[in-house]
C-alpha cells in the first residue's frame, strides 16, 4: 500500500509539469539545427533543463556508424546530442569512427556505448574474473584514446536473459554482480570517464518476476537508469509508453512511476524506443510522436530519449519517416524547445 501511495503521489506531481507552447512548424527547407546554450550539464552528463535528444541511426541497414548518423540527421531535419552504439565481446570502443563523431567541431556529440562483455561466459563467470583480460584491454584503450566522458550500458535489457535455476550463472543477482565487477575493474584500471547507465526492458511482464529487484547493481555503480519500451499494440501515447502497465499485471505502476520511487535521485533515459507501423491506423506515427512533444514535460526525471531508427527491428519498422506526416511531427519533436537548451560539451 505505502508504494502504491508514493507512486501514486509521484505520477500527480508529474502531470503538474506544465506544457510550453509550440514551436513555429518548420519548413522543408529549414536548415538543421543545433543546441542553443542556455544550461549546464553536470560531470554525470545530467542537463539542468530539459533532455538530451538521441538516435541509434539506421540500425540494420548496413551502412556504417558515420553514414548511418549523416543519414538520420538530414531525414530528421535536427542534430543528435546522443547517438547509441552497439559492441560485443573483445570489440574495443569507441571506434576511431565513432571518436570523429563524438569531436565533430560543428557538433560535438555524446556517445551512448552498449557493451556486452561475453555472449559465451555466464553472468558469473564475468564477475568472478573470466573477461578481466578484455576488461583491462578496453581500459587501456580508454585511457589512450578517448579521456571524453560517455555513456556505458553493461548487457542492456537483462531480464529475458535471466535464468533463475540455482547454478545457471544467470539469475538477476549474478548479472547484478557482474555489473559491478566490469564498473569497479574498470575504475581501479583508470577508466574515470564512464558514465554508467543500467538499461531495462520497461516490459511489465518482467518487472513482476520475484527477482526483479535483484537486477540492480547498486547506487555506486550505476549515475543513470534507463528503459528500453516499444510502441505496440498496447501503446497509445508517450505517457503509456513509458509508463506501460497491463491489466493482469494489477501491482505494476509503469516504469516511470517505479523509477520516480525507486530512484528519486538519478537521471531516467529512454535509452530505445520506437514507434511500430500499424496497417490499419497509418496515422499513428504521426499522431504519437505529437504526444511525445506535447507530454515530455510531464516527465521531468526524463534526461534524455534516444530514438531506435531502424526499417528491420525485431518487430516491425520503427523508421521515423515512412510517411510525410510522421516525418515532419519527428522534426517539430526533434527541434523542440526541450530538446534544444543544452549544447554537448566540447571535448
Amino acid at each position: 500500500m505505502a508504494l502504491a501511495v508514493a507512486l501514486s503521489a509521484c505520477s500527480a506531481a508529474g502531470s503538474r509539469i506544465a506544457v510550453t507552447a509550440p514551436e513555429p512548424t518548420p519548413t522543408a527547407h529549414t536548415p538543421l539545427v543545433g543546441a542553443a546554450p542556455a544550461c549546464t550539464v553536470t560531470g554525470r552528463l545530467i542537463p539542468s533543463c530539459g533532455a538530451w535528444w538521441g538516435i541509434a541511426p539506421e540500425i540494420f541497414t548496413g551502412l556504417d556508424v558515420e553514414q548511418a548518423v549523416a543519414s538520420a540527421e538530414k531525414r530528421m531535419g535536427a542534430r543528435a546530442d546522443i547517438v547509441h552504439v552497439y559492441h560485443r565481446g573483445g570489440q574495443l570502443f569507441p571506434t576511431k569512427k565513432e571518436i570523429r563523431l563524438a569531436r565533430d567541431p560543428a557538433h560535438p556529440r555524446l556517445l551512448l556505448i552498449n557493451w556486452k562483455p561475453s555472449l559465451n561466459r555466464t553472468w558469473a563467470e564475468i564477475a568472478r574474473g573470466a573477461v578481466d583480460h578484455r576488461i583491462d584491454r578496453l581500459a587501456d584503450h580508454l585511457r589512450r584514446e578517448f579521456p571524453e566522458r560517455f555513456f556505458l550500458t553493461i548487457h542492456h535489457e537483462p531480464e529475458n536473459d535471466v535464468n533463475a535455476a540455482a547454478g545457471s550463472g544467470m539469475r538477476a543477482k549474478d548479472y547484478a554482480a557482474m555489473f559491478r565487477h566490469v564498473v569497479l575493474r574498470l575504475r581501479q584500471k583508470g577508466v574515470k570517464n564512464a558514465v554508467t547507465v543500467m538499461t531495462y526492458m520497461g516490459a511489465p511482464n518482467w518487472a513482476v518476476k520475484p527477482w526483479f529487484e535483484e537486477l540492480y547493481p547498486g547506487d555506486d555503480v550505476v549515475d543513470w537508469v534507463a528503459m528500453d519500451p516499444y510502441a505496440d499494440h498496447r501503446v497509445h501515447d508517450f505517457g503509456s509508453l513509458v509508463n506501460k502497465t497491463r491489466e493482469e499485471y494489477e501491482e505494476w505502476p509503469g516504469f516511470y512511476r517505479w523509477m520516480q520511487w525507486r530512484f528519486p535521485g538519478k537521471p531516467v533515459m529512454v535509452a530505445e524506443w520506437g514507434v511500430f507501423e500499424r496497417p490499419d491506423d497509418p496515422a499513428f506515427k504521426r499522431a504519437f510522436f505529437e504526444s511525445v512533444r506535447h507530454q515530455i514535460r510531464r516527465y521531468p526525471q526524463i534526461k534524455a530519449l534516444v530514438y531506435f531508427d531502424s526499417p528491420s527491428a525485431p518487430r516491425g519498422d520503427t523508421r521515423f519517416d515512412t510517411l510525410d506526416t510522421a516525418a515532419k511531427a519527428f522534426t517539430e519533436l526533434a527541434r523542440d524547445s526541450h530538446f534544444r537548451s543544452t549544447r554537448v560539451p566540447r571535448p
